[in-house]
């Protein structure tokens, strides 16, 4: 099975050595994002609700230019760098994901890129 490469100027592009998604099969394995606004490459100010919801609008842009969406979407990862924005984050998170939301770990961490508040990675299948 080959793998590709995932890439949409709707979504902030990489910043290093990696890409957005890489799709194997029928699964889309989607790099962490962060709260960039894809137009200007800017962290996107305000709270941690404001933050994930950019992560999320981010995200669904990569997944659709890999063929899934949202809907997709078996197992997650946020990280956010304070647990106190975890109820929150969860808050916004519980919006995009409804009732059947899918498997999550979510970690603390110091820090993350450009000095963003949350991260989500995910895992997801295509046509989803």
């Amino acid at each position: 099975m080959t793998h590709s490469k995932v890439a949409t100027d709707s979504a902030p592009a990489a910043l290093g050595p990696y890409c957005q998604a890489i799709s194997l099969g029928e699964m889309v394995y989607c790099s962490g994002q962060i709260a960039l606004d894809p137009a200007t490459g800017q962290l996107v100010g305000g709270d941690v609700q404001a933050q994930t919801r950019r992560v999320l609008q981010n995200l669904s842009a990569v997944l659709e230019a890999a063929g899934s969406s949202l809907a997709g979407v078996v197992k997650t990862t946020v990280f956010l760098t304070d647990m106190g924005n975890f109820t929150a984050m969860n808050e916004v998170y519980a919006t995009f994901f409804g009732d059947t939301p899918p498997a999550r770990s979510t970690v603390a961490v110091a820090e993350l890129p450009k000095g963003a508040q949350v991260e989500i990675e995910a895992i997801a299948e295509r046509n989803g």
